[in-house]
C-alpha cells in the first residue's frame, strides 16, 4: 500500500512537480504540450503513457496537489499560465473557478453524449458540472462515499450503518478507535456527529455544540495520524476497531489486500436531509488558460475510454469506482476482487444515503475550534 492523496504532495510523470521550473515560456506554450494540476491518479504512467504515445511529440506533465484549496491558489496566484486542467473535487468548479474566471466552458458538442455511459447520478447529467449559467464547467469521473471505517469482526455493517456517527460518542468506544487527521473531512464529520449541518454558516452556540463534540471525539480516540496506511494497519492488527473519517479511498488498499473486514461505512441517515454521508466527487476542468493547448479537451476525451477509466480508477495504491461504470465495456475491466475492493455490492445504496460534498460555510471559525481541541 502507498500513502497518498490526502498526505504527501507527490510530482509524478515527470520526474520533478511543475513548480519547481516556474511558469512556462509562451515559447514552449505553443502548444504541442499539456499540463495537468490533479488529484494522484491522473498523473499516473498508466494514465499519462498511453496519452503520450496517442500524441506522438506532445509534452505532458503533470502534478499532484494535497488539497483542493491549495491547488486552487495555484491558479489565482497567476499559475493559470501554467496549467491546462485542473481536477478537483465537486463543489469548487460551481462555487469558485468559473465564477473567479479561472476556468472556461467545455465543448457540449462533444462531451454530452458521454454522460449517458455513466451512472444514475451522474448521467441526469450530473448538476455540478454545470455553472449557473448552463455552461459545462467539468467532467465527473473518480467518486466514493466518505464517512468511517470499521473492523466488521468487531463492530457488525449494520450495527456501524444504524448508530452512524453516534458511534463515536458511545462509551463503549472510549480507546477503541483512531481520528485519521483529514482535517476538512472531520471538520464535516464532526458537524454531523453533532447533529449539525457543516453548509449552514455556524453562530456562536453552534460554535459551542462543536467544540464539544470535537472534544468528545478527539478525547476518546487512541490514536491520531493522517497516514491512511497505518490507520487500516491498526484496524487490521486490532489495535483499534473503527477509525473516524475514511471511506472506500481509505478502506480499498486493505480490502483489495485480502482484509474483507476492513469496509467504509456510510450511516443510515443523519441530520441534513436524512442522510450521513458525505461523498467526495472529482470534476476535471479546462484552465482558462491565455495560451491554451488542444490537447486539453483531447485528454479529457481521452479518459472516458474502458482501458484509461479502469486505469484511473486503480492508480496510487488507493481505489474508487468511477462515473462510467454504467458501461459494460468498463464495468468488464474490473474482476471480482476489484469490484470488492470498491464495495461495488453497497456502492448504489451508500450514494443514495450520501450529501454532496460541499463548501464548509464557517470554515475558518470551525478551524480555529478544531485546531484548539486537537491541542487539547
Amino acid at each position: 500500500m502507498k500513502i497518498t492523496r490526502r498526505q504527501f504532495n507527490k510530482s509524478l510523470a515527470t520526474g520533478a512537480g511543475l513548480a519547481a521550473m516556474g511558469p512556462l515560456s509562451s515559447a514552449m506554450a505553443a502548444r504541442n504540450e499539456m499540463n495537468i494540476l490533479c488529484w494522484e491518479g491522473y498523473n499516473s504512467d498508466e494514465v499519462l503513457g498511453p496519452f503520450r504515445s496517442a500524441n506522438s511529440g506532445a509534452k505532458v506533465r503533470a502534478e499532484s496537489g494535497t488539497s483542493d484549496p491549495d491547488m486552487i491558489n495555484k491558479l489565482r496566484a497567476g499559475e493559470v499560465n501554467v496549467w491546462d486542467l485542473i481536477n478537483v473535487n465537486q463543489p469548487w468548479a460551481r462555487a469558485q473557478l468559473y465564477p473567479e474566471n479561472l476556468i472556461k466552458p467545455l465543448n457540449k458538442d462533444r462531451f454530452m453524449g458521454y454522460f449517458e455511459n455513466m451512472l444514475p447520478g451522474f448521467s441526469d447529467p450530473y448538476p455540478l458540472a454545470f455553472a449557473g449559467d448552463g455552461e459545462l464547467i467539468g467532467m465527473p469521473q473518480r467518486y466514493g462515499p466518505f464517512s468511517f471505517v470499521v473492523n466488521t469482526d468487531k463492530i457488525s455493517r449494520a450495527t456501524a450503518e444504524d448508530q452512524g456517527w453516534k458511534l463515536f460518542l458511545d462509551p463503549a468506544m472510549n480507546g477503541r478507535y483512531g481520528v485519521l487527521t483529514y482535517d476538512n473531512w472531520n471538520i464535516m464529520h464532526m458537524c454531523l456527529t453533532g447533529d449539525q449541518n457543516p453548509f449552514e454558516p455556524m453562530d456562536e452556540a453552534g460554535l459551542a455544540k462543536f467544540r464539544t463534540t470535537a472534544d468528545a471525539i478527539f478525547g476518546g480516540a487512541k490514536m491520531l495520524t493522517d497516514d491512511l496506511v497505518a490507520m487500516n494497519t491498526a484496524l487490521i492488527n486490532g489495535e483499534i476497531d473503527a477509525y473516524f473519517t475514511g471511506g472506500t479511498y481509505t478502506a480499498s488498499p486493505a480490502r483489495f489486500d485480502g482484509a474483507k473486514n476492513i469496509r467504509g461505512i456510510t450511516p443510515n441517515s443523519g441530520p441534513v436531509d436524512g442522510k450521513g454521508g458525505v461523498v467526495w466527487i472529482e470534476l476535471t476542468s479546462a484552465v482558462n488558460n491565455p495560451n491554451p493547448s488542444s490537447l486539453a479537451e483531447d485528454f479529457l476525451e481521452f479518459v472516458q475510454g474502458p482501458e484509461i477509466c479502469k486505469a484511473v480508477a486503480f492508480a496510487e495504491g488507493t481505489y474508487n469506482p468511477v462515473a462510467q461504470m454504467a458501461s459494460s465495456d468498463v464495468l468488464n475491466k474490473f474482476d471480482k476482487d476489484e469490484l470488492d475492493a470498491i464495495q461495488w455490492d453497497s456502492l448504489s445504496d451508500e450514494m443514495a444515503r450520501s450529501l454532496d460534498y460541499q463548501v464548509v460555510a464557517s470554515y475558518d471559525q470551525l478551524n480555529e475550534v478544531y485546531n484548539a481541541a486537537k491541542r487539547g
